[in-house]
């Protein structure tokens, strides 16, 4: 039975960085057509499914708490070794084969609605991308493979979102997307490089598991540094407060990567590191209270922002950052059972309706011609006369966008524009007498 999980395992790994580095290396050439990626991309992403859920049917009726499987190294330096290690258990592959399934019902849906489109094949290059990654998130046991997980998701998804590159807006708003997401990826990685200081390893096994007690090995300053800087990478990649600006600006990709990432798995991809590492951070009171802080800001700041979105797609996604807020919550306040369930049922939910986005007008247009009256006539709207400081918030989305703005980047420039004025002091030499002189 051991042996089953770690072959399976394997084979969910395996199989969508195939699909990877076969997508990669035939869309610039286009040698497979349409059909040749369709085809390769289902049994990829089956093939990767039915491992997923055989390895996770597997390890339910095995007597294990968890497999940890090494699969090498990606290198080593000095002292210090960088493993590629899989954390197997209930929790990390029932995401996975959650993920996989969702990534299944996209790719079928990704065919006909990208059907003759220009980037046809680079989307299914960058959405293998996104498959590589979230599997290695879900099955990372190692801060290495974690991180490495955590990236691809983010370029991806930064890639999608300026899908439609010939025009400006998109090409601007994956930019300004791919900047929150660098900051995540910081905190990350400086989560990874504390973590291999201190306890000399990049394990994260000790984690994972309230067994193991990590806060017995790690100082509780050092538990609050490593729990903070994980909370921040969450709040950039899942669009908490105060990092949900990018969110409705990520909406200018298809319909279809809007729906896998901003939906259903890469948002919920923050939520469910957070429930991975939960015994680490249970350990400080401090990040549990940053937590608390951060789903409940957030929840308030989906409902209120959400009710005043005039397009289907911007009103879902903070529907689902509201949800996203609660499952924070819930995660801080140590459950477990319940924020797996709550991301699988709304995954699920907010995928079904994102994809269905695209005929809503159509469907309440047609409504409105049969009963010859709209639906909603505008004499009878809200406009928020008696609250407009609430309605102002709402309707502004918050200002998360100036608030980060002033708070990040505002400092930034004025950081740089001094480093360079003291560079330009140094590399440039002053004239000399003789050549004042001259």
């Amino acid at each position: 039975m051991h042996q089953l999980i770690e072959v399976t395992a394997t084979i969910t790994v395996v199989a969508p960085l195939l699909l990877l580095l076969v997508t990669g290396l035939t869309a610039p050439t286009k040698l497979l057509g349409e059909k040749g990626v369709g085809v390769i991309t289902r049994v990829a992403l089956l093939a990767a499914l039915a491992a997923s859920l055989t390895a996770l049917f597997a390890y339910l009726l095995s007597d294990r708490r968890l497999v940890l499987l090494k699969l090498g190294s990606w290198f080593t330096a000095s002292e210090a070794r960088f493993s590629f290690d899989l954390a197997l258990d209930a929790l990390s592959l029932g995401f996975a084969a959650l993920s996989l399934l969702i990534c299944n019902i996209v790719a079928a849906f990704s065919f006909r609605y990208l059907h003759r489109e220009p980037g046809f094949f680079r989307y299914f290059f960058q959405m293998a991308m996104f498959v590589v990654g979230i599997c290695s998130v879900a099955l990372a046991g190692s801060v290495e493979l974690l991180f490495v997980g955590w990236e691809l998701i983010g370029l991806s998804s930064a890639l999608l979102v300026g899908f439609f590159q010939e025009r400006p807006a998109p090409a601007d708003n994956a930019l300004r997307v791919f900047s929150i997401y660098r900051l995540s990826d910081a905190a990350m990685l400086s989560a990874a490089v504390l973590l291999h200081h201190w306890t000399g390893s990049g394990n994260l096994t000790s984690l994972f598991t309230t067994t193991e007690q990590p806060h017995l090995t790690l100082a509780a300053g050092q538990t609050l540094a490593i729990g903070s800087l994980l909370i921040i990478a969450v709040a950039g990649k899942s669009a908490l407060w105060p990092f949900s600006g990018w969110l409705p600006r990520a909406m200018e990709g298809p319909t279809p990567s809007s729906a896998v990432y901003y939906g259903a798995l890469s948002i919920h991809a923050g939520c469910f590191l957070l429930l991975r590492v939960q015994p680490l951070l249970a350990a400080s009171g401090i990040a549990t209270a940053l937590m608390i802080f951060g789903g409940v800001a957030t929840s308030v700041y989906g409902a209120l922002s959400g009710r005043v979105q005039t397009d289907v797609k911007s009103a879902i996604s903070y529907a689902t950052l509201t949800q996203v807020g609660i499952i924070v919550v819930e995660i801080a306040f140590g459950l477990q059972l319940l924020p797996m369930l709550h991301i699988a049922g709304h995954a699920c939910f907010r995928l079904l309706q994102f994809l269905s986005a695209p005929n809503v007008l159509h469907d309440l247009h047609e409504l409105e011609n049969r009963l010859g009256e709209e639906l909603h006539p505008s004499s009878k709207q809200r406009t928020g006369q008696g609250r407009p400081a609430v309605y102002l918030f709402a309707l502004e989305r918050g200002f998360a966008d100036s608030l980060l703005d002033r708070a990040l980047v505002a400092p930034f420039r004025r950081l740089i524009s001094i480093l360079d004025a003291f560079d330009r002091l140094l590399v440039f030499e002053r004239p000399s007498r003789r050549e004042r002189r001259s």
